[in-house]
Formats: C-alpha cells, sequence, structure tokens
C-alpha cells in the first residue's frame, strides 16, 4: 500500500488493538494514518518508533477504519469527509451504527460493518463481518486482511447479523469474566481466602479456554462431558445450571439484551 492508503480513526483499545496487528502482519508503517485527538503516551511512542503517522492533516484514504465511540459519530463526521473518495472502503467496528447511519453522515459508498472483541489486543480475536453491495472483491479482501490481523473473521449475509455477532462474540468476553468473578466469589463463600479462590477461576477458566482452543475437532458439548462423571460433583453443579431456568436460559436472555440495545444504538 502506498500513503496515505489507510486511515485509522480512533486508536482507544480495539483501535489500538487492530494498529499492532497491521503492524505485525507487515502493513507499512509508512502508509497508515491515525487519527486520535486524545492520543495516549504508548501511542505517540509508537508513532515515533513504528514510522507511522499521528494526527497528520485528513487525507484521502484508500481505506478507513473507523474505531471512534459510537455516540462520537454525530459530531465527528463533519472532521473526517476529508478522509473520503467516492471509492474509499469504510470499514466501521461502531457497535449498532448500520450501513445506513453511516452513509448518512459520512460521503461513504463502500461500507464493510464488522465487531472484533478485545482478544484482539493478543491476536486470539474473532470478528464478524458484512460488506454492503458497493465493497468491491478487492475492497473484501483488503478487509479481510486488516481484519484477520488480530484474530478470525467471519462474514455474514446479512447487516441484522452483526448485532447478534455483538451480542455473542463482541460482548462475549464480558461474560467470561464475569464467569470468572462469580467463579471465585462462591469459592469465597463456601470457605476459600479471596486469593485463592481468584487463583483457582483465573486458572480453571485460563486453562479451559486453551483446552478448547487445542481441541478443534471436539465440540465443547464432548469436553464438558468429559469432564463430567454420572453422580459426580460436577454432574451435581451441572443439575443446577442446566435446569430449565439454568444458565442457557440466562444466556438466553442477556444476548438478547445485547442485540437489542445494538439495534437501538442506531437511532
Amino acid at each position: 500500500m502506498s500513503a496515505p492508503s489507510l486511515a485509522l480513526v480512533g486508536a482507544g483499545k480495539m483501535g489500538a488493538a487492530l494498529l499492532g496487528g497491521w503492524l505485525a502482519a507487515g502493513v507499512a508503517p509508512q502508509s497508515i494514518a491515525v487519527h486520535e485527538p486524545h492520543p495516549s503516551e504508548d501511542l505517540k511512542a509508537l508513532a515515533q518508533q513504528a514510522g507511522f503517522e499521528l494526527n497528520p492533516p485528513p487525507a484521502p484514504a484508500q481505506t478507513i477504519v473507523l474505531a471512534i465511540k459510537p455516540q462520537m459519530l454525530e459530531d465527528a463526521a463533519p472532521d473526517l469527509a476529508a478522509l473520503f473518495t467516492p471509492d474509499s472502503l469504510l470499514i466501521s467496528i461502531l457497535a449498532g451504527k448500520t450501513v445506513a447511519n453511516l452513509a448518512a453522515l459520512l460521503p461513504a459508498r463502500r461500507i464493510v460493518r464488522a465487531m472484533p472483541n478485545t482478544p484482539a489486543a493478543i491476536g486470539r480475536g474473532i470478528a464478524g463481518a458484512f460488506a454492503n453491495d458497493h465493497v468491491t472483491p478487492a475492497q473484501h479482501e483488503m478487509a479481510q486482511k486488516l481484519l484477520s490481523g488480530v484474530g478470525a473473521v467471519e462474514w455474514v449475509g446479512s447487516e441484522q447479523a452483526i448485532d447478534v455477532v455483538t451480542a455473542i462474540s463482541g460482548s462475549g468476553p464480558a461474560y467470561v469474566f464475569l464467569l470468572v468473578e462469580a467463579l471465585a466469589e462462591a469459592g469465597e463463600a463456601l470457605g476459600l481466602p479471596p486469593d485463592l479462590a481468584m487463583r483457582l477461576a483465573r486458572a480453571t477458566v485460563e486453562g479451559s479456554g486453551e483446552l478448547l482452543h487445542c481441541s478443534p475437532d471436539l465440540a465443547a458439548k464432548t469436553l464438558r462431558k468429559n469432564v463430567t462423571s454420572p453422580g459426580g460433583t460436577t454432574q451435581a453443579a451441572l443439575d443446577v445450571l442446566m435446569a430449565p431456568d439454568g444458565l442457557a436460559a440466562l444466556m438466553a436472555r442477556a444476548t438478547a439484551a445485547a442485540a437489542r440495545r445494538a439495534q437501538e444504538l442506531a437511532n
């Protein structure tokens, strides 16, 4: 890519994760312009070290990755217009902001909506993505390249599916971290010292996730059954978690709430 072919707007946690993935994947730093009104000291240092432009005057780019907070879009839009040409590709990771929202506020016609998640910070993220009909095959390939720099990419056939992706994998890491908190609190309530309960909970979730990662041919259900002896301690706990009003029902309600909120953000 030749400068200034790639503009990153917003370099918070997710934007910075994407940037780090691009640099690690070999995207030429001189082809990247980062626009971040409140750059951290780490971002400033990285710009000097790696050689990408930080907050240059806005100039047209072939690809614009929009990683600001959704509620900032309307106020930021006028200043972003200078980044676009009629053929620019916009990749938006703004939760809830639809293709129609983006096209109404920005001079963007070729739009990919994507929802990565925070494990992107360690290269283990997963993103769902949707491309509108104006995105060319070459731009689709570019979006795949940029998003896959921090993890896997799953393309969906409808824009509505992105709200579900947001509820499952976009917000999903928070559910897992809450599980660690809840498991540690349960251990503490049963008499363990708080620090020991937290170490056990963290290590259990970390190890279980890695086991899942290292067992691609085994279903999660199979791995669960491998832990569960009939009539044993795990079965006693699962009888509670798998009751009709147990974990599956709770997760269904929680993800439905997240999907509804994603839809509300479009308005």
